[in-house]
């Protein structure tokens, strides 16, 4: 379904902040900013997660819809996301995790992984399915590769991220077990902080 919204300017001037949504931002003394630009309602458990990846540790941002009938109408595409404090804290950090929702679509446990970064991208990978989880690079020509440079999680000072899918079934579940959820935030981390030169 195409986006009611091409920017953020076109959103805030229909909809009403701290209403029909509203933005998480904790800025922390990290080289590393975890992002949700379709939290809350929007991408259901993607807040949740970003949150538990970014910990007291990374920066953590979360544009998060609060409508119960139809937060859906609030997702701008993430090469259109364009929210001022969004690329502010992005532009400031040296790499930028993206950790949004998919449908299952026959594969409702598979944690497609893309973004421009890709050393960090098969880090993540790699620490995501030694913690017991499935996870896949996606590169060019996947529809969710998250390769376009305007991409949010590519905006960061070296100018490539990385971008985390995750499926609806993965994300309900991580939502109602919080060692799941811990678990998958401390390989996310751990990737992070073994990537040189050093993010953390």
């Amino acid at each position: 379904m195409a986006d009611r919204y091409d920017s953020f300017v076109t959103l805030a001037a229909n909809e009403i902040e701290g209403v029909d949504y509203r933005i998480r931002m904790t800025e922390r003394a990290s080289s590393i900013a975890i992002i949700a630009p379709h939290g809350g309602l929007i991408e259901t458990g993607s807040s949740e997660i970003a949150g538990a990846i970014a910990a007291d540790r990374f920066s953590l941002y979360c544009f998060e819809g609060l409508i119960q009938a139809n937060s859906a109408r609030l997702h701008i595409t993430s090469s259109r996301f364009d929210e001022p404090r969004a690329l502010a804290l992005v532009s400031a950090a040296e790499v930028a995790i993206g950790v949004h929702g998919r449908k299952d679509r026959g594969d409702e446990a598979s944690i497609w992984v893309g973004g421009l970064h890709e050393s960090l991208r098969d880090a993540i990978c790699e620490a995501l399915t030694s913690a017991g989880f499935k996870a896949k690079p996606v590169g060019d020509g996947h529809r969710l590769a998250g390769r376009d440079p305007a991409n949010i999680c590519n905006r960061g000072r070296c100018g490539a991220g990385v971008q985390l899918e995750l499926p609806k079934t993965l994300r309900d579940a991580l939502v109602r077990e919080v060692s799941g959820r811990a678990a998958l935030a401390a390989a996310v981390r751990d990737a992070l902080e073994r990537t040189a030169p050093p993010l953390a």
